[in-house]
């Protein structure tokens, strides 16, 4: 990893781990749910990292871990190099007005029983930055600012569509001028045309106000248009890290492969030539993950190797300097991974334990 200036956020061997425990009157913990399992990427300023994978791989939790939300089990999130998770209450309320958070569901995350000029106005609110004539001034400014009617202010959030209620959400976050915004699956509750309206009204206010975004997404395709930088994840850890364009023409890993395969294409031609690459299997529990290669159970290219030894993330030969891989045989260009199988069987995981409770999101 850098070591320059120019990095906003570190994240240095995080882990994030959820503790299960059973019983009635005094529980006791009998496992731990694995969400984040040793991660370091950065985020440089003005661009945006893409967190890419499937659901349950740690994204939104690895995401809540650099907004302060979650506090880490161990590692450490520097933001321009203070260690967040040493931070008093007071440091982390100064702390979130640099780092804001844009929401998966636009109808979840916005109180009904409020108006759209309160919900937008509480970080003025919170912070004691401005009330009355000055606070409704700045709220119909930020409206204006995402494409919304200033007028609309008084209203609820019902009488926006699902689109216009994402906006809001938008603006809420650039109340404060943060200079992290973290955008959790932003997109994925909206119909197509509206995520392209969505996704280029993100990329305008990117340029014209030099913010910096941790997108978090399952789709490779929206990731694509948006990334700066892309790090696939899988059951916890970070399989493969490169510059966007890098990672779409060169996979490396049999995962990000997989998920290429599967990613929408706009060109119908390109479509029907694509050979699809399908994982069989289930994704393990990250109660009890596989030894060695986490992806072994599923890969096309696992061997015996793979079973026992955990591949290291590094460089592999003829990448890029900034290309990283974990995997023990990577994917040379121009293989066919579409019509192989699985060449190890899938390890036994724990089953789901009866009456635990869990404080894991996903």
């Amino acid at each position: 990893m850098s070591q320059d200036d120019d990095v906003l956020v570190r994240i240095e061997g995080v882990y994030k781990y959820f503790p299960i425990r059973q019983g009635i009157f005094f529980k006791k913990e009998v496992a731990r749910v694995h969400a984040v399992d040793g991660v370091d990427l950065e985020v440089r300023k003005g661009h945006t990292l893409g967190i890419v994978g499937e659901s349950g791989c740690g994204k939104s939790t690895l995401a809540r871990c650099v907004t302060g939300l979650y506090p880490v089990t161990r590692g450490r999130i520097l933001f321009e190099g203070t260690d967040i998770t040493k931070l008093s209450k007071s440091g982390l309320k100064a702390f979130r007005r640099d780092v804001q958070m844009i929401f998966q569901d636009p109808y979840g995350s916005l109180n009904p029983r409020r108006r759209v000029g309160s919900i937008i106005g509480d970080p003025f609110a919170i912070h004691g930055i401005a009330a009355g004539a000055d606070r409704k001034k700045r709220v119909q400014e930020l409206m204006e600012l995402v494409g919304l009617n200033p007028e609309h202010f008084n209203r609820f959030p019902a009488e926006f569509s699902g689109g216009q209620r994402q906006r809001i959400g938008v603006a809420r976050a650039l109340a404060l001028k943060p200079k992290l915004i973290v955008c959790d699956e932003p997109v994925s509750a909206l119909d197509v045309s509206i995520q392209a309206q969505v996704i280029n009204l993100l990329a305008d206010l990117q340029r014209e106000l030099g913010l910096t975004y941790l997108f978090i997404a399952h789709d490779l395709s929206v990731v694509r248009h948006v990334s700066d930088r892309v790090a696939v994840m899988y059951l916890g850890k970070i399989s493969e890290s490169a510059a966007s364009e890098e990672l779409y023409a060169s996979p490396r890993h049999p995962y990000t492969s997989a998920l290429l395969s599967a990613a929408s294409v706009a060109d119908p031609d390109l479509a029907q030539q694509r050979k699809r690459i399908v994982l069989y299997g289930d994704v393990p529990s990250p109660i009890n993950p596989p030894p060695g290669c986490r992806f072994h159970p599923r890969c096309p290219k696992a061997q015996l190797t793979c079973t026992s030894d955990e591949p290291l993330f590094i460089v592999r030969g003829g990448d890029p300097a900034d290309h990283f891989t974990a995997c023990h045989f990577p994917v040379e260009p121009g293989e066919d991974l579409a019509h192989e199988h699985a060449a190890i069987d899938q390890v036994d995981t724990e089953p789901a334990l009866p009456g635990v409770e869990t404080g894991a999101s996903e």
